[in-house]
């Protein structure tokens, strides 16, 4: 019989499993509810995906009756790619046999150059292929099906798109924003609503794209994930321990929790390897044991990551973790040898776009990996 982990962290918690952040599972179920867009966005394993299916969780619970789609835009290589999965994720909210699918297309992509191909269905199992090359009347006509079929089906449809952010470096992604742009403010009011959920773990690229260029201004609410208390983070984990007769400090937790700055990924991940290097009381040693592990299995790639800058983006970096803020002063710029202001702006964009660092809203430069953080200031710069 197995064993039931109470630290799970190779997949997105729900139920039990899942802690904090009650008060995003509230914003979120309201904002769908009410048929709004939303983009939720933050570093990789920072949780977005367990707040998501923990609200659709809580609104089954609470009898609400709604269609989920969700797909990845990871191995999406071009915008025709991207209308394909994107349509094929909504027809399979609502279809299920070939004749069904057949009967969407001709219903709502009647004049366009999508069809209903029966041996692309048989061999690929898709629902919706492309006969010809696609214009701006066939990106409008997929983009807008969702929309359609909620209204079809008289039950609200959510949308999920992870890796979103991926569609900006696609040629012709921004014509797909401005697109979807047109169709959200043309859909306003209708019911049941389709809501579109942009989610991404490119931190930076989705700021680009939602912040910086204003794409779907006022039309999609963005939700900022809380950081978990503390105090509720290690409640859990020794319970987790209690359950097989296991006790830990609450001291020794409250310093993992700061090294990891909340980060429950990372977290599970710790205390799952503390919990298979224990038998009893776990002590500080057997911690920095875990920690030790945990860093032999990311070093690779935190190495790769130093390895891929350049002199200029090291010592820039190293700026950044001394805890300076005006890197353009002389100063600064003379001491980690970082030459022009021009080459910071150049240095500055580089490790944003890398999604090394990012700037929070009162203008510092902050590691967007906690850990990441600890070993390249420990083990590479050795900065106390």
């Amino acid at each position: 019989m197995a064993i039931d982990n109470p630290f799970v962290y190779d997949k997105f918690v729900t139920g039990k499993n899942f802690i904090g952040r009650r008060e995003d599972c509230s914003i979120l179920e309201n904002l769908l509810t009410q048929g709004e867009h939303i983009a939720l966005y933050g570093p990789p394993k920072s949780g977005k995906m367990s707040v998501i299916q923990q609200t659709l969780f809580n609104m089954r619970i609470a009898g609400k009756r709604f269609m989920v789609g969700q797909f990845s835009l990871l191995n999406v290589r071009s915008v025709d790619r991207f209308l394909l999965r994107y349509g094929a994720t909504a027809m399979r909210t609502v279809a299920q046999t070939p004749a069904e699918f057949a009967g969407i297309v001709e219903r709502h992509l009647g004049g366009s150059h999508f069809v209903f191909d029966p041996a692309r269905y048989s061999q690929d199992d898709e629902p919706v292929s492309a006969g010809w090359a696609l214009d701006e009347t066939d990106r409008r006509a997929m983009l807008s099906l969702p929309f359609a079929l909620a209204r079809e089906s008289a039950q609200p449809l959510f949308l999920i798109m992870d890796e979103f952010e991926r569609l900006n470096d696609l040629e012709g992604g921004e014509d797909v924003f401005r697109t979807l742009e047109s169709i959200i403010r043309e859909q306003r009011g209708t019911q049941p609503a389709c809501s579109l959920l942009f989610c991404g773990s490119m931190n930076n690229a989705m700021k680009e794209i939602f912040e910086e260029k204003r794409f779907f201004w006022r039309l999609a609410e963005r939700l900022s994930l809380r950081t978990v208390d503390e105090k509720e983070i290690i409640d859990y984990v020794v319970r987790g321990f209690l359950s097989s007769g296991k006790v830990v400090e609450r001291e020794l937790l409250l310093g993992m929790c700061r090294l990891f700055r909340n980060n429950l990924w990372y977290i599970n991940h710790f205390i799952n390897i503390c919990d298979g290097l224990s038998k009893g009381y776990i002590v500080e040693s057997t911690l920095m044991e875990a920690l030790g592990c945990l860093l032999a299995i990311h070093e690779p790639r935190f190495m790769a990551t130093m390895a891929d800058l350049t002199a200029y983006q090291i010592n820039f970096l190293q700026a950044v973790l001394e805890r300076n803020t005006k890197f353009t002063a002389t100063s600064v710029r003379s001491k980690y040898g970082l030459s022009s202001s021009a080459n910071v702006k150049r240095l500055r964009e580089a490790l944003l776009k890398k999604e090394i660092i990012t700037f929070n809203e009162q203008g510092e430069a902050v590691l967007l990996d906690p850990l990441f953080e600890y070993w390249v200031r420990k083990y590479y710069y050795e900065i106390d």
